[in-house]
């Protein structure tokens, strides 16, 4: 029984990483830094 209560809480604490993952990358898309394009600008 100890072991399958552990792996529940492992998989919460993995599914609540995931959710604020998901979250960190969304925002202002003006605010972030523009992408290098690697000698496209001449």
């Amino acid at each position: 029984m100890e072991n399958l209560h552990e792996f529940v809480e492992k998989v919460h604490d993995q599914q609540e990483k995931q959710e604020k993952n998901k979250k960190r990358g969304k925002g202002n898309p003006a605010g972030q830094l523009p992408t290098k394009q690697h000698g496209t600008q001449k």
